[in-house]
């Protein structure tokens, strides 16, 4: 069993920037190498919905209204994945979740990933 631990959601500025980070933890030996890896973000009455994704292999997905403002990424050896995003807009406000995939393939269905970490909140206002 997998375990996704959001953080460094909080309140800032459009323009400003913040980095989530998701720590997960498995059985002895685990590493989140050959996973899948994605972010998702879900507003208030709203679907949730893909923000990045990446294979195990290295390919990412961007979807359009983040693309050249968001960075995902993962650090093998602390088993860590993360979210940079720069030039925060108020239509970014949200919680995001990271999510992961056992099989390693990049998939932009939500549906299809394995385990999900808690969200973090994430608040762009003025």
């Amino acid at each position: 069993q997998l375990q996704l631990v959001e953080s460094g959601g909080g309140l800032v500025q459009p323009g400003e920037s913040l980095r989530l980070s998701c720590a997960a933890s498995g059985a002895s030996g685990f590493t989140l190498n050959h996973y899948a890896i994605a972010w998702f973000r879900q507003a208030p009455g709203q679907e949730r919905e893909l923000v990045a994704a990446a294979s195990s292999a290295g390919s990412t997905y961007y979807a359009d209204s983040v693309k050249g403002r968001f960075t995902i990424s993962r650090d093998n050896a602390k088993n860590t994945v993360y979210l940079q995003m720069n030039s925060l807009k108020p239509e970014d406000t949200a919680v995001y979740y990271c999510a992961a995939r056992r099989a390693g393939v990049l998939t932009l269905t939500r549906y299809n990933y394995d385990y999900w970490g808690q969200g973090t909140q994430v608040t762009v206002s003025s």
